[in-house]
């Protein structure tokens, strides 16, 4: 199951088998482009399985929880004064899907800078 969340750390929106048909996978191109998340049925079994096993964890607890994980994490970076070529290279991620998560962070937080972004992560414990 690991392996499954790898993907999903590196911001994949989904997950199709290989022997998904083309209406299948038509259907979540449109859904992950407007914004969802798409997994065959077999996935979200799993995904179901996997999570009832889990203890739920409190959003109150986590700092800014409109932010994913991986956007806190980005931030949280970001706070500490790293540039986004060093996001990259730290995060194993290329410099546009680094820009991609700081662009998701500054509408989630509805800042128009870093500076400002740098201010809403210090305030939530980021950083």
């Amino acid at each position: 199951m690991i392996l499954f969340f790898l993907p999903m750390r590196a911001g994949a929106r989904g997950y199709l088998l290989k022997g998904a048909g083309q209406e299948e996978t038509l259907r979540a191109i449109r859904a992950v482009s407007s914004g969802e998340a798409i997994f065959s049925p077999s996935i979200a079994s799993r995904l179901m399985q996997y999570f009832s096993g889990l203890k739920p964890i409190s959003t109150e607890s986590v700092p800014l929880p409109d932010l994913t994980e991986r956007e806190r994490e980005v931030l949280t970076l970001i706070a500490q004064g790293f540039s986004n070529s060093d996001l990259a290279n730290r995060l194993f991620l290329s410099p546009k899907t680094v820009r991609n998560h700081i662009t998701n962070i500054f509408s989630k937080l509805q800042v128009a800078d870093r500076a400002q972004a740098i201010l809403r992560a210090k305030e939530a414990g980021l950083g």
